[in-house]
């Protein structure tokens, strides 16, 4: 359903490790501090993307001056967010069959859902693959037959075939069966430069905390005896075969308030935990730390920090006598290091000796000179007003930079040199795609993964060489008749007068048809443009058009964007959509009570202000794994990471503003609201469901029209397989379609409020302080 923005749902951080660098990136390469991020892969069938990838804390008092007690707010609701307690899981229930009744039954939606999973399974979609540095093609591999999934690798000769053979490493559908469990494949980390062994992550049923199990690639089987984690947001890093990095849950006080590890050690094999030694420990207020090690032959380092909030950080280099040497770059820049390089992302402008560096530049210095003080600063790429940083992929001795211009995504190679860097296009690029770096290999040489996709242009996956030939190695199949359709690029005015973009993919002559908008705004990650056979086949293919709002919040046109949206300036986000969603009608491409709205996570959130504040622009809304409580979010998992771009609502004068959007606080009865869809998940551990439950709840209080599903499984992406994928997004589609399309029914009667005699009997109101 909706493509999942580059960077992942709420702003993540990056997984470890990871060549290509997103610009959310702020952690070194091989960074332990690898599962802290609020982002996940949802349903999104697009896996060449990078992922850059415990309960309810304690009631709050009350706080000195400038801050508010949260009791100040009665919350009638709160009994739903004990994840499983007896009366929110009943509860749960009753709403799952009521929606399940009202939008599954018929021959539509089980050929909706079948056509979805068709699309999800299909054998012939493009097998985005990794690279390790021992020269294979990696990747995880999930299909009908396979709905856990299979890890794998190949060689680049048969990878180039139509119908590759496969070296099958893990089966996690007979692993699950073997022991009883309910695995899902997270992540993996390979020691290298022997790739005998591996740290591989399984969470149970998608959730973020997941288990750390050492596996023997050779025997393909788990080591016992071997580095072992229980559940927990844990990060892990080689650094040789008998030491790692290791950053989790070591008991009482370890972990920061958002729930992530507020200590990393040293770890010795055959040794306890207990015994490992601390490199790094950060505050209770912190985000997480990490510790991290560069393998990378002739330049080994070892790095360590604290990630203060979600935009700044401390970092160190660790030397092998045990002193720390500070990276002494701006706290919200995000920087990596490649062999001798040091490359600097700015998010603020940056004064240094007489020059200014703006914010969204990328600057790159010899690492070695930095940290000896010179301050030599080459700018990579200097941001102008329609232009961003969009990522980079260093190769062996280049680095590839990835911008985008309007939302359109453009390739160079720069080379650094004697006399300064050289700059060229990457060649391979097709010029009417959105491309992107998918690998590199940068201690073997200059080969990339290009992966080049349009909204109506399936994938084509290509192999270069700086400086060399590039092939095509594999092409996404066609899953829904593009003729007639087109896409055109608009831009909207805000209520400021700020122009935003947007994307509209559909056919040009169609008489206001249903809209399905979608957007984020957020984290300063970027909506772009891709294909989608879920939306084509759902939703294009049955004569429906879509659309993509770039709003600001997000990263399309650099800070700058993110900043214009952030704390108590985040209803810029909501103006920006409404105006888009306003252009849409006044060029007739769709009217108000035919255009449909759809985001999930931070765009969830989105969701919500557009139903409370804009509830006369639109059809219908659908909102997953939602963020909805400002009021509490923070005090909800990994919520209190994300104060800074949000805000502290026990302060007084942020509350002041987060009320003033906060959807939960701001259901109104006597206003008509479109129906809406709310998706979550129980095993979210990251968005607390609570957000999602509380919002039904309260609108049924109110009498508006309200459908709620909560997955058993899934994690943050609310679906742990394609069966559940295919399922959640038929039943999205569906309800969409079904209310945008069928003449209105009559108004539901009201729908139970925390005053009715069965709401009484078994729950309490509750008051947060």
């Amino acid at each position: 359903m909706t493509r999942r923005p580059v960077g992942g749902w709420l702003g993540s951080r990056p997984r470890s490790p990871c060549r290509w660098t997103s610009h959310t990136r702020s952690l070194p390469r091989s960074s332990i501090a690898a599962t802290w991020s609020p982002g996940t892969e949802r349903w999104s069938r697009r896996r060449h993307r990078p992922v850059w990838k415990s309960s309810t804390s304690a009631k709050p008092g009350l706080g000195d001056s400038g801050e508010v007690a949260t009791g100040i707010d009665e919350d009638p609701y709160l009994w739903l967010e004990d994840l499983d307690g007896a009366d929110a899981a009943g509860w749960v229930r009753d709403r799952n069959a009521e929606t399940v009744a009202a939008l599954t039954g018929g021959e539509r939606f089980a050929a909706l859902r079948d056509e979805i999973r068709q699309v999800l399974d299909a054998e012939d979609r493009i097998p985005y693959p990794g690279w390790r540095g021992d020269r294979y093609y990696y990747n995880f591999w999930q299909d009908a037959a396979h709905p856990r999934g299979l890890w794998r690798r190949t060689t680049v000769d048969q990878y180039r075939r139509r119908e590759p053979e496969w070296d099958v490493l893990l089966d996690v559908d007979a692993l699950a069966a073997d022991e009883g469990e309910n695995w899902v494949w997270s992540d993996v980390t390979v020691l290298r430069p022997d790739y005998r062994r591996c740290l591989v992550s399984l969470s149970r049923g998608g959730a973020d905390a997941v288990v750390v199990r050492e596996f023997d690639l050779v025997r393909r089987a788990f080591v016992e005896d071997g580095f072992t984690l229980p559940e927990g947001k844990s990060g892990v890093c080689w650094i040789d075969a008998d030491h790692i990095y290791v950053a989790t849950d070591f008991g009482p006080g370890s972990l920061t308030t958002s729930g992530y590890a507020r200590i990393a050690k040293r770890w010795r094999r055959g040794t306890p935990l207990s015994e490992a030694e601390v490199v790094c420990e950060g505050r209770a207020d912190d985000l997480v730390v990490y510790a991290s090690h560069d393998r990378t032959p002739g330049y080994e380092r070892d790095f360590v920090g604290r990630i203060l909030d979600f935009y700044r950080s401390e970092h160190h280099l660790l030397t092998e006598a045990g002193e720390r040497i500070r990276i002494a770059v701006p706290e919200d820049a995000q920087w990596d290091v490649h062999r001798e390089w040091l490359v600097i992302r700015l998010r603020s402008p940056w004064a240094v000796g007489d020059a200014t560096y703006p914010a969204g530049a990328l600057l790159a210095t010899r690492f070695d000179a930095f940290l000896a003080g010179v301050r030599e600063l080459v700018v990579l790429f200097r941001p102008e007003a329609r232009t961003a940083f969009n990522g980079y992929a260093w190769t062996r001795n280049h680095l590839i930079l990835a911008t985008l211009a309007d939302v359109r995504s453009r390739l160079e190679v720069l080379t650094p040199g004697e006399t300064g860097w050289r700059r060229e296009p990457l060649a391979g690029v097709p010029a009417d795609e959105h491309s992107s770096i998918v690998e590199t290999d940068p201690d073997l040489g200059d080969d990339f993964l290009l992966a080049s996709e349009g909204f109506l242009q399936p994938a084509t996956l290509r192999l270069g060489r700086v400086g060399g030939a590039v092939e095509i190695l594999k092409r996404e199949p066609a899953f829904f008749d593009a003729g007639g359709l087109t896409v055109r690029q608009f831009f909207a005015t805000s209520a400021d007068g700020t122009r935003v973009p947007y994307f509209v993919v559909g056919n040009p002559d169609g008489p206001g048809g249903p809209a399905l908008l979608t957007g984020y705004g957020g984290y300063e990650v970027s909506m772009t443009p891709g294909y989608d056979g879920v939306v084509g086949r759902g939703w294009l293919a049955r004569g429906g058009t879509y659309v993509m709002a770039n709003i600001r919040g997000g990263g399309e046109y650099g800070p700058e964007w993110h900043r214009a949206a952030m704390r108590e300036n985040r209803p810029r986000a909501y103006e920006d959509f409404a105006a888009v969603a306003a252009d849409l009608v006044e060029r007739g491409i769709t009217t108000p009570a035919r255009l449909g709205i759809e985001g999930g996570s931070n765009g969830g959130l989105l969701m919500g202000a557009m139903l409370t504040r804009y509830p006369a622009s639109f059809g219908a809304v659908v909102a997953h794994v939602p963020v909805l409580d400002m009021r509490r979010y923070h005090r909800l998992l990994a919520g209190a990471s994300w104060m800074a771009e949000y805000g502290d609502p026990d302060r007084e004068a942020d509350w002041a503003y987060l009320r003033e959007y906060s959807p939960y606080h701001n259901i109104r009865s006597e206003l008509a609201y479109p129906p809406v869809l709310l998706v979550t998940s129980t095993r979210d551990d990251r968005v607390h469901p609570g957000h999602a439950r509380k919002m039904a709840a309260r609108l049924r209080e109110h009498g508006h029209d309200v459908s709620y599903y909560e997955n058993v499984e899934g994690g943050h992406g609310a679906a742990a397989n394609n069966e559940q994928r295919a399922f959640i997004s038929a039943l999205t589609l569906e309800f969409l379609w079904r209310k945008l399309t069928e003449p209105p029914r009559a108004a539901p009667p009201r729908q139970g409020s925390p005053d009715d005699a069965d709401e009484r009997a078994a729950r309490k109101i509750h008051r947060s302080s």
